[in-house]
């Protein structure tokens, strides 16, 4: 019998996630556009949870290969917010989901050993040599640093092409 893996699209990317792992897309779940977000004002998400082991990830996606709004210098400022105030909705998700799928990820997320944040950003085909990339990942991640340290001291920065072996999935788009 074949194992089926998870897969979670986010407009161009398909993320492929192990079938003994369990992955969310956080930033539609009933708990957080329906009870949570409205509680404050509005909240940010991150776009997926994945919990595989006992560690959670925290997962951003942007592709700027599509519009993006964010610029380059906002950005490591967005992500330290949605990992913000998705770790608060996970807490309000594991006490008052009506969901009881999302209160199940939520209780696991929560009870992960190690947290880990990851901004997945796919870059448009160069287009000058003097701007080859739309954001610079080592100037976003040495700022995503300083600000999720308390949570993941060692933030990534990636793409599909690359992932991290410690990254248990992959993306296609």
């Amino acid at each position: 019998m074949a194992v089926i893996e998870q897969t979670i699209q986010e407009d161009r990317l398909t993320f492929h996630f192990p079938a003994n792992a369990m992955a969310s897309k956080y930033d539609e779940w009933t708990h957080y556009r329906r009870q949570f977000n409205g509680a404050f004002g509005g909240t940010k998400a991150v776009d997926i949870l994945y919990v595989e082991n006992s560690i959670g990830w925290l997962i951003e996606i942007k592709d700027y290969r599509i519009e993006c709004k964010i610029s380059a210098t906002d950005l490591a400022d967005v992500v330290a917010l949605k990992v913000r105030d998705t770790l608060a909705g996970l807490v309000s998700a594991n006490l008052h989901a009506y969901d009881q799928d999302e209160r199940r990820v939520a209780r696991k997320f929560l009870g992960c050993r190690k947290l880990r944040v990851v901004l997945h950003v796919e870059q448009p085909e160069k287009k000058s040599k003097l701007r080859p990339q739309a954001i610079d990942p080592a100037a976003v991640l040495q700022k995503l640093k300083g600000q999720v340290k308390a949570i993941d001291p060692h933030p990534s920065v990636v793409s599909q092409n690359n992932l991290k072996a410690t990254m248990q999935w992959r993306v296609e788009g």
